[in-house]
């Protein structure tokens, strides 16, 4: 009978290697990136997390609060700002500056509030990425 063996995983680097690029990375997207030096990927991912959030903005999406309530009430509410926070500078400007939107129906509306979330989950994947150039484990 023979064992599988189990895939050897690499440790995780040390804080100061890769805590100030993810931490740029979320607060402006593509920030990881170009304090890397990876300036066209950055702006990349920069401009693309932007445009789809101002796009969220302009179509008057909804920013969620997180609510509680039953299981999927707060899965969706918790969730959707998690989503939101993620997009970092950006949403916290978009508060600061008063923005709040009423959860009006609509299609438009709808769209506005998925891409919101969407600019939020894509700065997430940024950060991955800005985390495995500044680990070594990408090129």
């Amino acid at each position: 009978m023979s064992k599988k063996q189990k895939p050897k995983r690499e440790p995780l680097p040390p804080l100061n290697v890769w805590g100030h690029v993810v931490a740029l990375a979320w607060l402006v997207p593509g920030g990881g990136h170009f304090l890397q030096k990876r300036h066209v990927r950055g702006a990349i991912l920069g401009g693309t997390i932007t445009l789809t959030f101002l796009l969220g903005l302009l179509m008057r999406g909804s920013m969620f609060t997180p609510r509680t309530g039953d299981l999927l009430t707060t899965i969706i509410n918790v969730g959707g700002f998690l989503g939101n926070l993620a997009s970092g500078l950006l949403y916290l400007l978009t508060i600061w500056l008063g923005y709040a939107q009423p959860d009006v129906a609509g299609h438009v509306h709808d769209y506005g509030t998925k891409f919101l979330v969407a600019a939020g989950l894509m700065n997430i994947l940024a950060m991955v990425d800005a985390f495995e150039i500044a680990a070594g484990r990408k090129d």
